[in-house]
């Protein structure tokens, strides 16, 4: 799993090494996408993310470089929403999953889920995970620690740990390194790992492949066409040529013809020699 994310995590700085945004008012930038869209729009690669933009993913990821260092994940089935704010970046996460890397100097930035805000720690890097699972909220630290705070409790989740966050009224909050929900899914910890970068990537990966391939065979067509065309040309320039040649031994034929008539009529004592090819013959 490791391995995994520290693919994600190379990817992704690949991605955004150096992504460049649009004056300060761009709060991000997108660094590839599948089945996505923002604010009803299909999301492209290389587009800039503005304060309150909605992205939604239906089956496939997206991939996007925060202006603040940071860079996140959204995977199937998610709707969020960027917000700028005077310190960092924060997103509102309405259903699905988000996986964050934040560097250790980046400025701050909020995952806000249902009523919990989960931030990262400060001082290092962090990885993590926010899903939504019905109406529990799982929050797992992959790397350096996240802080959870909402309904008046601040829970700091350790690297390695996973915490599953209910409704007030439910129940309260559990801690560990895979939990079950209280009365909901029992796969927490496959559900949790399947927000990972790592399958979110070769999504990707795989739908880039798929347009090159696309492109390539369109290429192919076209030249496949050209060829055709270029066949055809030539036939029919070889069927005319042929005609012109069939015409031009019709029209030799026949003058040959006639200075036979010629000498015959007048009676000259050294007759035209002409002999008519095979297929040609004198009227």
């Amino acid at each position: 799993m490791m391995k995994r994310i520290m693919l994600f995590l190379l990817l992704l700085g690949v991605a955004s090494a150096a992504p460049t945004f649009a004056a300060s008012a761009a709060i991000g930038m997108v660094a590839g996408s599948m089945n996505a869209s923002v604010s009803g729009q299909t999301l492209l690669p290389n587009t800039s993310l503005f304060s309150g933009d909605q992205l939604q993913v239906n089956n496939g990821a997206a991939v996007i470089a925060l202006a603040n260092g940071s860079r996140m994940t959204l995977g199937s089935n998610t709707q969020a929403q960027f917000f700028k704010e005077t310190d960092g970046v924060s997103v509102t996460l309405a259903k699905g999953s988000v996986s964050m890397f934040h560097p250790a100097n980046g400025s701050n930035l909020a995952v806000n889920a249902q009523s919990w805000s989960i931030t990262p720690g400060k001082g290092y890097k962090s990885i993590g995970q926010v899903a939504m699972l019905n109406e529990a909220v799982v929050v797992t630290a992959k790397e350096g620690s996240l802080r959870v705070v909402g309904n008046g409790r601040a829970i700091d989740v350790a690297q390695g740990k996973t915490i599953t966050l209910v409704p007030k009224n439910a129940a309260t909050p559990q801690a560990g390194t895979s939990q079950k929900l209280v009365g909901g899914s029992t796969a927490l910890e496959g559900a949790t790992l399947g927000v990972a970068g790592g399958a979110l990537i070769a999504a990707i990966i795989a739908a880039k492949k798929a347009s090159d391939a696309n492109t390539a065979a369109t290429a192919a067509n076209s030249q496949a066409t050209a060829a055709t065309s270029a066949a055809l040309a030539a036939n029919s320039a070889a069927v005319a040529a042929t005609s012109a040649a069939a015409l031009a031994n019709s029209s030799a034929n026949a003058a040959g013809c006639a200075l036979n008539t010629m000498s015959g009529e007048q009676s000259l004592s050294n007759p035209s020699p002409y002999t008519p090819p095979t297929g040609f013959t004198c009227p």
